[in-house]
């Protein structure tokens, strides 16, 4: 810059050299009228632009106000020259604001730099959208931003900025980024050779993912295959280990990406997971000297605990968790005692049994007084989770001790806990009333109007509480000091139940009424009108002041409130009517219980813990109720299933290799078998919308013929193959699955992902997670484990999708239907007919059809018997007299609702050129539906006209 643009270099020497302020400002004045006169008279080059903006540019960094040079720094940004368009972009950023005029007149420019194919301009371009993007740009240029992100030939650190240039844009204006729309494209990026591209995009996922969670499901399977290379595999290059610890930051946010779903049903998935989570917590048991490589590995370490308390708090895992958590909290270090408490909040909020962290608790509450405030902070967050029935008048009195010397900024929350921990764990009422009044008059201003408004819901609500109440509240009024907080509840509980105690010694109602008015001097507005109406119901009830109150009432008349003034006037005229008068008497009658309602304390708390980053937190402090209550508002909320079913049935332990090794008949031609390569996500719930089944002449035709048959082409088009080959046993099967590549390049970032509408009904899960690449004129095969449960009426949907020049996706039905789990039966022609007759009427299911004859006008009947024994039927030789029907029995193997016996009758007329199908079944939902596989097929045989 010294020697190209030398008046600069002297411009910054002189203000340097200033030697006071005036100076400074003199010599800036004369520099802008010379830039101003130079920019009216035009016929500058871009060399004398450059030059001018940058001198501008310095001088707005000093913080002088600058009103010149934004038409120059735009026509900069169009200029060929590197130079000259990086010092125009550089105004553009640091000059406008979103919504400048001035910004308008660029997009055009901007969106010029990013179809470039020069690099450097795409970056510069993706830097001004990401620093200075409204609305107005956002919108006018998300498409292209996205456009760099995808495209096979942007570089890596193209698309790097993209990523975040769109998360900029998200967060600012989520409105202009069609997440659903984008989100197998964007997700396949995860699978980038390169690391930083793939923590950029990750970045972009978790924020997208967080709102669109059915959308980016398949993230989920990416984030544990990605951990598995990193932690397991150490698949990454010696540029992205960070003292020994392979990508710190893209294991931090895989893992935390992985929290925001519920866990895996997947049995491949969560063994996965816990290798990986294994790993993790015994490569941190023994810390190092080296304090960076320490800091990486708990960073790491922590949300690995985070995610394996989300999955199962009561796996091996946890156990573990809690040990090394133990050791954390009592860490000479401050952020690893903050890690480990924080940690540990969450394992109390989500934790069955609290037992394990119990055993820490005085070092717990000696944290209370650590010296880092958020250290503090988190104890008592912990404290708070930890809290139950047995520990809860120890914690509540600590804390109640710690609220006299707390910070300020403590109190507001301590005094909120500590009322929700008195409430929800109060063994009676007495004890709740004590605790709550005590924090009343140690906590003083803190004390928010709910706490005191929650105390006189209670006691109203408790009527064996309502005189003791009284006379505790009465006993802390004596204290020279009183917050006013204490005085609005005595006000409240002495004006509706103060009659209570009239008659014991020391409560009587003038002693009652000097207490409470001496304290009124010292009192706000609101807080002597609340006393004004306390005092109108010690006048229905103690005649006995009564002079001493319309006294009261009398003076307030006087006073310039206008509240206080209405009050006293309609309160004197009303008591002073007749003593005999009901008027009064009905008006200051008892309040009347308060409905049942919610706690505004815990509304008010969880406002306070309202999460304002872009990174929603996926839990809340106060135990494992209050999470159950977000978990269901949540799925409520979103539509997404969260349950997390422990009791998948595993498939048959027969070795993969036996189907597999059987598989050389369906080979595409020329392509050896090769490993699996298909990274495939758990079964979906069926809250998901399912996937819109591809469409194609021959599609329907290969699915209808593999319902009958064990094996046969499902799926074929210029790029890819699908094919399966099966067999089934009870109601366990095995889907080998394979997945040839046709094109002369690898299909990269395949993904797949099954839809299931009844998860319940059908398992389907697939052996393992493979590679994501499919090299050139190569396949890959895949196995699925398929357990039937109950009666279920859809197959399964599998959503493949993948990169091959542009992204391409297919959903298509996988062969698996009810009959595939039927079994043979032998049934002789007497035990036949017999059972026939006994679950024939509303358990039959019938169908007369069309059906077609072979070339020789002949019924082919060769084709019905393949249809019938293809959906495993056992065909009966001999029970029918008519050689041409077809008598078949099977039984359906369910492994929740048993087995279910099913009898067949498939009756032809050449004549007619009809058929007569008949079912019969145990359960007329089975008749049904066997009915309809069987007759799909035999339509399709007859001939076209």
């Amino acid at each position: 810059m010294a020697t190209s643009m030398r008046g600069l270099t002297q411009f910054i020497a002189d203000i340097r050299g200033a030697r006071v302020k005036e100076l400074e400002e003199k010599r800036i004045n004369k520099e802008m009228a010379n830039i101003r006169k130079k920019f009216k008279d035009g016929n500058l080059d871009g060399y004398q632009k450059k030059k001018y903006v940058a001198k501008i540019i310095f001088t707005y960094i000093l913080g002088y106000k600058v009103d010149v040079g934004h038409m120059e720094a735009v026509n900069l940004i169009s200029s060929s020259k590197y130079s000259e368009k990086q010092i125009g972009y550089l105004a553009v950023t640091l000059l406008m604001h979103e919504n400048s005029d001035f910004l308008r007149l660029v997009v055009n420019s901007i969106r010029k730099d990013l179809d470039s194919n020069n690099e450097v301009d795409n970056c510069l371009a993706l830097h001004a959208i990401a620093n200075v993007g409204g609305s107005e740009m956002a919108e006018a240029l998300v498409e292209d931003v996205h456009r760099l992100l995808i495209s096979p030939t942007s570089q890596s650190f193209v698309k790097k900025k993209a990523a975040l240039t769109l998360l900029r844009l998200y967060r600012k204006h989520p409105e202009v980024i069609p997440a659903p729309e984008w989100a197998l494209r964007i997700v396949s990026i995860m699978d980038d050779n390169d690391l930083g591209v793939v923590i950029c995009v990750t970045s972009l996922v978790m924020a997208l993912a967080q709102e669109n969670l059915d959308a980016f499901a398949v993230c989920y399977t990416k984030a544990v295959d990605r951990l598995q290379r990193l932690v397991i595999e150490h698949e990454y290059s010696a540029t992205y280990a960070y003292y020994k610890v392979p990508s710190p930051w893209l294991q931090v946010k895989l893992l935390r990406l992985l929290q925001y779903y519920p866990p895996s049903e997947d049995p491949t998935l969560r063994s996965i997971l816990h290798q990986v989570l294994q790993a993790i917590m015994n490569n941190c048991a023994e810390p190092t000297r080296n304090v960076q490589h320490n800091n990486a590995q708990h960073a790491v370490l922590f949300e690995a605990i985070s995610l394996a308390i989300h999955l199962d708090t009561n796996s091996p895992l946890v156990g573990t968790a809690a040990v090394l958590l133990a050791r954390f909290i009592s860490s000479k270090e401050t952020n690893v005692r903050y890690l480990g408490l924080d940690t540990m909040a969450h394992l109390a909020a989500r934790a069955e049994s609290l037992e394990p962290i119990k055993k820490h608790q005085n070092t717990i509450i000696l944290s209370l007084r650590d010296k880092d405030i958020s250290v503090r902070r988190r104890a008592l967050d912990l404290l708070y989770s930890m809290c139950d029935v047995d520990n809860s008048e120890l914690i509540v009195g600590e804390l109640l001790r710690y609220l006299r010397v707390a910070d300020y900024a403590l109190r507001e929350e301590m005094v909120l806990k500590i009322a929700i921990l008195t409430e929800k764990y109060a063994n009676s009422y007495k004890w709740y009333v004590d605790m709550i009044l005590q924090l009343i008059s140690t906590a003083g201003e803190h004390v928010g109007d709910e706490v005191w408004y929650r105390v006189v819901q209670i006691v109203t609500n408790t009527e064996d509480l309502q005189e003791y109440a009284a006379k505790v509240i009465f006993e802390h009024l004596k204290a020279p000091s009183t917050h006013e907080s204490l005085v609005k509840v005595g006000g409240y509980i002495l004006g509706e139940y103060g009659h209570l105690i009239a008659n014991d010694p020391g409560y009587s109602p003038i002693e009652q009424f000097q207490l409470l008015h001496s304290k009124s001097q010292f009192c706000v507005a609101a807080t002597r009108a609340l006393l004004l109406s306390t005092y109108i119901k010690w006048v229905n009830v103690f005649p006995e002041i009564k002079p001493q109150l319309l006294n009261i009432f009398d003076r307030y008349r006087h006073v310039l409130d206008a509240e206080l003034q209405q009050r006293a006037c309609e309160f004197f005229a009303l008591a002073s009517r007749p003593d005999d008068d009901e008027f009064l008497q009905n008006i200051c009658e008892e309040m009347p219980p308060f409905p049942p309602r919610v706690s505004a304390l815990l509304g008010s708390l969880n406002r306070r813990h309202a999460d304002t980053t872009g990174d929603k937190r996926t839990w809340v402090h106060g135990g494992k109720e209050a999470n159950v209550d977000r978990e269901i508002t949540k799925r409520k909320t979103l539509m997404v299933d969260v349950s997390a079913n422990d009791n998948t049935v595993a498939g048959p332990t027969t070795a993969n290799d036996d189907i597999m090794t059987s598989l050389a008949g369906l080979t595409i031609a020329s392509s050896p078998n090769l490993p699996s390569a298909l990274p495939l996500l758990n079964s979906r719930s069926n809250s998901e919308k399912a996937p819109r089944v591809t469409s194609g002449p021959n599609i329907e035709r290969w699915f209808d013929k593999l319902t009958y048959s064990a094996e046969g082409v499902l799926y074929e088009d210029v790029q890819i193959q699908v094919g399966v080959k099966s067999r089934y046993q009870g109601h366990i099967g095995q889907l080998a699955i394979y997945l040839g590549n046709k094109v002369d390049a690898p299909l990269t970032s395949f993904t797949a992902a099954l839809h299931v509408d009844d998860p319940d009904a059908l398992s389907v899960s697939f052996a393992k997670i493979p590679p994501s690449t499919i090299s050139a004129r190569n396949q890959s095969q895949q196995l699925l484990h398929v357990e039937c449960k109950k009666m279920f009426n859809s197959p399964p949907i599998l959503t493949v999708s993948y990169l091959a020049g542009s992204h391409q996706a297919i959903s298509i039905r996988l062969p698996i239907v009810l009959t595939k789990f039927f079994e043979h039966v032998k049934l002789g022609p007497t035990d036949f007919f017999e059972r026939w007759k006994l679950i024939g009427g509303e358990r039959e299911s019938q169908a007369i059809f069309p059906i077609g004859v072979n070339a020789t006008g002949q019924l082919d009947l060769a084709k019905h018997r393949q249809v019938v024994s293809g959906h495993r039927l056992n065909i009966l030789e001999d029970i029918d007299p008519n050689p041409n029907n077809l008598v078949a029995a099977g039984v359906l193997h369910m492994s929740l609702e048993g087995k279910v016996g099913c009898l067949v009758r498939l009756e032809p007329n050449s004549e007619a050129k009809l058929c007569r199908l008949t079912v019969r079944s145990t359960s007329e939902e089975v008749a049904a539906a066997v009915q309809k596989l069987i007759q799909k097929p035999l339509l399709a045989t007859q001939p076209h006209e």
